[in-house]
């Protein structure tokens, strides 16, 4: 499997997110605890909200727009019927690698 480093995990804020534009198109990069990272498209499926600006609570993110709860470990919504991407990601001493095969061959931006 081949890895794309985008950063470190000190660059995305506690419970906050990152967004990278891949050839898949932006993807937000969650931190959802100290040294946990999550990987999922930015687009809310609903209204188009933009993820990476709603509340990240748990293992979970909130649609800025009309909160809708999406798992950050599946992609699917809470109680809705919407999903999102998700996609690879790991942490090799503190950089957070994403899945190239996953967001395309290019690199992230």
């Amino acid at each position: 499997m081949s890895w794309i480093d985008i950063g470190h995990i000190d660059d995305i804020p506690l419970l906050g997110a990152r967004v990278v534009k891949t050839p898949v198109g932006c993807v937000a990069l969650f931190r959802t605890g100290k040294a946990e990272v999550f990987a999922a498209s930015n687009t809310c499926p609903h209204k188009r909200g933009p993820l990476s600006e709603g509340i990240v609570h748990g293992q979970k993110v909130t649609c800025p727009l009309h909160n809708w709860v999406f798992d950050l470990n599946t992609g699917l919504a809470q109680g809705e019927d919407g999903q999102i991407a998700v996609y690879p990601v790991r942490l090799d001493g503190g950089r957070i690698l994403l899945n190239a095969a996953a967001i395309g061959k290019r690199s992230a931006a």
